[in-house]
């Protein structure tokens, strides 16, 4: 059975055959190390492993952060590239409420498996401001659908919307950056 260690200054975990001088992530003497005992169950490692969660919110928040953008963009040009630029954001908005779900879904994993519940008031807040994401990206989506975005109101409306999920997004962003040292159950 493997060995690990754990940077009592930064909290890298690692195995203690290959720990040298310094360590790797924060350059402390090799003597802040001490031995590390994992606490999660081997499924559950598994499962955080494959960081499901921190993928598929990286989709969401490109598409979230790229929409306004190209609104904008949308806005300040004329011709074939305004063309163009509107059909990127239709593209887009039909994949943002896809990938607001799968972000959403993998949140509730991850939270289940990391926490063992989803009932704490910052998880609470995560799955709250993460379904109104979603709502936001459907009512883009419509907008989309039915006005269009070629120009006039469907661009505008698109634009309030796409800034509000990028907002809800940032949020998201620094509730989940505050979970990141969190201890897990063991």
């Amino acid at each position: 059975m493997k060995e690990y260690v754990v940077c009592k200054s930064c909290g890298y975990v690692m195995e203690k055959g290959k720990l040298h001088d310094v360590c790797p992530a924060c350059g402390v003497p090799a003597k802040m190390f001490e031995p590390y005992a994992e606490r999660l169950s081997p499924r559950r490692r598994l499962i955080l492993s494959l960081d499901l969660h921190p993928i598929t919110v990286h989709f969401t928040q490109a598409f979230a952060i790229t929409l306004p953008l190209l609104c904008l963009a949308a806005l300040l040009v004329t011709g074939p590239l305004r063309a163009t630029i509107a059909a990127t954001v239709q593209v887009l908005s039909c994949l943002l409420p896809l990938t607001a779900v799968a972000s959403v879904a993998a949140g509730l994993l991850d939270g289940k498996v990391r926490f063992r519940k989803l009932t704490t008031r910052l998880l609470t807040r995560k799955i709250v401001m993460g379904t109104l994401f979603f709502l936001f990206a459907l009512g883009n989506l419509a907008v989309v659908l039915f006005m269009g975005v070629a120009s006039g109101p469907g661009l505008w409306l698109t634009l309030g919307l796409t800034a509000v999920c990028a907002g809800l997004g940032t949020l998201l962003g620094l509730i989940g950056v505050s979970l990141r040292n969190a201890k897990f159950p063991g």
